[in-house]
């Protein structure tokens, strides 16, 4: 007698991977996952490993892993797939104080941020 087996939350034709505890702003990570929202993954994948933000690197291994998983785990072709959702979200915040002359402090916050990535079959039609 276990848990009843949860619904899939996606369609047929999608597959998902999230990287969570990015360390950067969520603001600087848009400006990464706009560049790929809506590209066939194989153009996706190029414009990441040429990008020179630094963040680009965490973001191929979660298009890499959404990719995987749309292959190994609901057996999709991996030459038909796009992204159809990259979005961003905030995560935790580290708080941290730089000190200052008389006793005085500044706080630095320093933002996490995570992504998610949906890739999906696309239907050609003939």
């Amino acid at each position: 007698m276990g848990k009843m087996k949860a619904e899939r939350r996606l369609d047929e034709n999608e597959a998902m991977a999230v990287s969570r505890l990015l360390r950067t702003s969520p603001q600087k990570l848009n400006l990464v996952a706009a560049m790929i929202r809506g590209k066939p993954v194989s153009q996706a994948l190029s414009e990441l490993k040429f990008s020179r933000r630094r963040i680009a690197g965490d973001v191929t291994k979660c298009l890499m892993s959404a990719i995987s998983n749309a292959e190994n785990n609901h057996q999709l072709d991996v030459d038909s797939l796009y992204v159809s959702e990259a979005h961003v979200g905030k995560n935790m915040r580290m708080k941290r104080i730089r000190l200052h002359a008389k006793g005085r402090f500044g706080r630095v916050i320093k933002p996490f941020s995570q992504i998610t990535i949906k890739v999906r079959e696309s239907e050609e039609i003939d």
